[in-house]
Parts: structure tokens; C-alpha cells; sequence
């Protein structure tokens, strides 16, 4: 136990770093799986996430988002134009902007997939109230910017 501390807190520091590791490795394991059903690699399958939240983007902004180098990214982009899930297209307010978009008619059916987890998590949600599900919101987003800074730091 850590001096200065509760016995209660530190079990629960204890039990948040555990269960914060099964989430991650339950959350690897899912998109693996996913990955896998599409024939997409891991990385390959949170690009194209990234394009449906964000839009189109550039390959810079695919790297800056991802958190993976450029160099990286351009291999990334060409595999999935080889498998027709990208394409690159040119930006029509600066033509030397090449842009990359989602081929949307290539991922008809993709989304079903989703849809027993996202119907779950919609179900786990209704046991919290709006404040809960604000603190929730909070931890999600505050781990998320510092597992990005952690994952920067891998790629420099």
C-alpha cells in the first residue's frame, strides 16, 4: 500500500489498473476479431473508423489523430486503397491537397457487424444517470488523451 493513503483507495487504484488493463486487452481482442471478419488488419479498421467519425481527411491528419508517423500512414493509405476501402481524391479548394475518403459502397454491410455491441452498450448505458454518465465521459476522455501522449511518445 502507498504511504499517505487509505487501505480503500489504494484497492481501488489497485482494481482500476486491472480492470483498465482487461478493458484494454478486451478491446484489442474485439477489434482483432473485427479486424479479422473484414480481412482488415487492426490498424487498418481504427483508420477507417477515424474516416467515418471525422470525415476525409488528409494523410497528416490520419497520422496526427492516430498518433502513428507519417511514413506509416502512407503504407496504411496504400493498403487500404488496394482493397478498395479509400480512395485518394484531390481537394477541390487546393488541388495539391490530396485528400483521403472512405468507400462507402465497399462497406455496405460492415456496420452490422457492430451492432449486437453497440445495442449492448446502449442497454449498459441505461443503468447510469446523466451525472454518472458525465463522470464516465470525463475518465474516458482524459485516458484517452493521455494513452494518445503515451502512444506519441512510442512513435517519435
Amino acid at each position: 500500500m502507498s504511504t499517505g493513503i487509505s487501505e480503500r483507495r489504494n484497492n481501488l487504484l489497485v482494481a482500476l489498473g486491472v480492470a483498465g488493463r482487461e478493458s484494454s486487452n478486451a478491446a484489442v481482442m474485439y477489434h482483432s476479431a473485427m479486424g479479422a471478419r473484414l480481412g482488415l488488419g487492426m490498424t487498418e479498421e481504427k483508420t477507417l473508423d477515424l474516416l467515418q467519425r471525422l470525415g476525409p481527411l488528409t494523410a497528416g491528419e490520419i497520422a496526427q489523430h492516430a498518433g502513428l508517423a507519417p511514413a506509416t500512414v502512407s503504407g496504411l493509405i496504400d493498403r487500404l486503397e488496394a482493397k478498395w476501402l479509400v480512395r485518394r481524391v484531390r481537394d477541390t479548394k487546393d488541388r495539391r491537397r490530396v485528400i483521403v475518403e472512405i468507400n462507402y459502397e465497399r462497406l455496405a454491410g460492415f456496420g452490422e457487424l457492430f451492432e449486437p455491441f453497440v445495442v449492448a452498450l446502449s442497454q449498459l448505458y441505461e443503468r447510469y444517470t446523466d451525472d454518472e454518465l458525465e463522470l464516465i465521459l470525463d475518465f474516458l476522455n482524459r485516458s484517452t488523451a493521455l494513452q494518445r501522449a503515451a502512444t506519441e511518445g512510442l512513435t517519435e
